[in-house]
């Protein structure tokens, strides 16, 4: 172990004397790949064990515990497992003749390993996330299904919706544009939920189609990338349209000529 003073001594040596990792190593007699940990943090790290030790009595019947969680995922979660039957099989089955307590330990830190964990999202301003969505409501009496373009801005909660009466590219266009005025800018990327419109074959193409913002496509079956742009937009279904919204018949704006397909 090295003392503090060294390790500061060492730091001082090399950060603020300009002295050089080989001549500190020679200086102090420590290995150069020591030095470079010192740097790398302020104090002291200590030791740190890189695995746990595999318990002597255990060590033999550990694939064995394993293979019984690992079916216990296939059956109901009543029907499961648990530490002390686990521990009732290895002892009169297999012949373990260790204590109960080890086995509910290396149960426990099985059962851990194994959970699901979520990792907090955290979004960087300028960034943002759009996605469709479907909405009915009753125009002069009739009711009619809507499709609404949603933009948000997942770092500041700014919100922009648009509807449009049917999902489709010439939307799609002019919904971004109607964003970006609204937004006073453009962001600097855009997560695409799964839509109906064809992704084109490159996210190069994509940025045409966007007006040069960096366009990325969320993963199948990865709900929570585009968790925020969704939640956001339920609550402003919710907080606009309660059921089915009656609204005035208006005459709608035509889409510019330059969306209109071909």
């Amino acid at each position: 172990m090295f003392t503090v003073e060294l390790y500061a001594g060492i730091r001082r040596a090399v950060m603020v004397d300009g002295l050089s990792r080989r001549e500190a190593a020679k200086r102090f007699g420590v290995h150069r790949n020591t030095i470079t940990k010192m740097l790398q943090y302020s104090a002291p790290r200590g030791y740190r064990r890189r695995e746990r030790p595999a318990s002597k009595k255990l060590g033999l019947y550990m694939a064995c515990i394993d293979k019984v969680l690992e079916d216990d995922r296939s059956v109901h979660k009543k029907q499961r497992h648990t530490a002390q039957r686990i521990f009732e099989r290895l002892r009169d089955e297999e012949g373990f003749s260790g204590g109960y307590t080890i086995v509910r330990e290396y149960v426990a830190r099985a059962m851990l390993r194994s959970r699901e964990m979520f990792v907090p999202l955290s979004h960087r301003p300028g960034h943002a996330q759009a996605d469709f969505g479907q909405a009915d409501a009753y125009i002069a009496g009739k009711k009619v299904r809507f499709h609404y373009f949603c933009v948000d801005l997942p770092h500041s909660d700014g919100c922009f919706v648009k509807a449009y009466p049917a999902e489709t590219a010439e939307a799609f266009c002019d919904g971004h544009l109607a964003a970006f005025d609204f937004f006073g800018g453009v962001p600097r990327s855009i997560l695409y939920g799964n839509t109906r419109l064809r992704w084109p074959g490159s996210s190069r193409q994509m940025e045409k189609r966007t007006c040069g913002v960096r366009a990325r496509k969320c993963l199948p079956n990865s709900r929570d990338t585009m968790g925020h742009s969704v939640r956001a937009w339920h609550a402003r279904r919710r907080s606009s349209t309660d059921g089915a919204s009656h609204a005035k018949a208006k005459r709608s704006q035509p889409i510019p000529h330059r969306f209109r397909t071909k």
